[in-house]
């Protein structure tokens, strides 16, 4: 049986490569997200299904950590909110948990919040797959090809 968990911290369409490249992820889901008010307003994110047989949560929390600015209140952070967003009371108390842990592990204090999910808007479908479809091209090689690589250099034995 799978379980849902949606990220958001950067750009989604390297937060989808960057899941897409994970074993035990079956999807994931490119668009908007909302969590519940005060945090209500749509920002980047994912919906990613995974197989916790396969890949567990903690681990899907750090890759995400670590793909992203986690400890930057930066100025974007409106479009690009460093969230885990969850579905179940279970679920956030989890994922509040793995964040607790991880922090010791980061230089500075994390900005990555847990929220509860509230709506998805998916990205309209010529930005879907975007790595898959776009790999060559200079965005990709900035941006989603260091992710990679250092999820290869790190984090190999979870890579699909």
């Amino acid at each position: 049986m799978l379980d849902r968990i949606g990220f958001g911290g950067g750009c989604h369409w390297c937060t989808e490569a960057v899941f897409q490249a994970l074993r035990g992820v079956e999807h994931v889901a490119q668009g908007l997200i909302s969590a519940l008010p005060p945090d209500d307003r749509f920002s980047e994110a994912v919906l990613v299904d995974f197989d916790p047989a396969r890949i567990t949560l903690a681990d899907l929390v750090e890759v995400h950590l670590r793909t992203h600015a986690s400890t930057s209140a930066h100025r974007m952070r409106g479009k690009y909110r460093s969230a885990i967003y969850v579905f179940s009371t279970g679920q956030d108390g989890d994922a509040a948990a793995i964040l607790n842990a991880l922090g010791a592990d980061f230089d500075a204090p994390l900005v990555t919040r847990v929220l509860r999910f509230d709506a998805f808007r998916p990205s309209p479908p010529q930005f879907l797959d975007y790595y898959v479809r776009n790999a060559g091209k200079p965005f990709c090689r900035s941006y989603i090809d260091p992710k990679l690589a250092m999820l290869r250099s790190g984090h190999a034995r979870l890579m699909g």
